[in-house]
Order: structure tokens, then sequence, then C-alpha cells
């Protein structure tokens, strides 16, 4: 079966970087779009960047200039590195693979930015 594991939350301060990675088994992320999201309590899920299988990118305003996407082909994986983290960053982050007519979500990892 495919298999998405969303990986490198932590809990951070005002300022700090994380790199996220988003780990899939049994298929080829490069050969389709992905994205990363996040949710927090009440909210709705927000996608905060996306990668297409031909590398074009877009990100949320929210976060424009404060992180970066990016796909590994040889780890099959995907990264999501963020700097100058604010405490409105503070969600639970999760990656999502489309495949045909299906989607892959991973289990979120936690991301905390507080003082």
């Amino acid at each position: 079966q495919v298999q998405v594991v969303a990986s490198g939350g932590d809990s951070v301060q005002p300022g700090g970087s994380l790199r996220l990675s988003c780990v899939a088994s049994r298929i080829i992320i490069c050969r389709y779009a992905m994205g990363w999201y996040r949710q927090t309590p009440g909210k709705e899920r927000e996608l905060v960047a996306s990668i297409t299988s031909r590398g074009i990118i877009n990100y949320t305003d929210a976060v424009k200039g404060r992180i970066n996407i990016s796909r590994d082909n040889a780890k099959n994986t995907m990264y999501l590195q963020m700097i100058n983290l604010k405490p409105e960053d503070t969600a639970v982050y999760d990656c999502k693979l489309i495949w045909g007519p299906l989607t892959s979500w991973g289990q979120g990892t936690q991301v905390t930015v507080t003082s």
C-alpha cells in the first residue's frame, strides 16, 4: 500500500527553524503533485506549500519568504524548510500525495512556536 510519513515537528522559539520531512513508500513521488498542509484547532486545514510533478511551486502568503518546499528523488522524500518561525505557525503539519484519483496523507507532525 502507498504510505506517507511526516516527521520533523518540534517545539521551538520564535525565530527558530525546522525542516519537516515526508517520506513515501511504494510510489515514486516525483511523478505526482504533493503539498504541505497545516491545521490548528477550530480552523480548516490550510495549504502551506505545494509542488507539482513539473516542479511548479506555490506558497501561501502567510509563509512566503520563510519556507522552502523541495524533493529529493533519490530519497523519495519531500521537505519543508521553515525559518524565522512565528507563534502563528503553530499547527499540526502534514503532507499530501495525490496519485491518480486517490490521495494519501501522512500522520501529521506537531510544530509549536513559543517563547
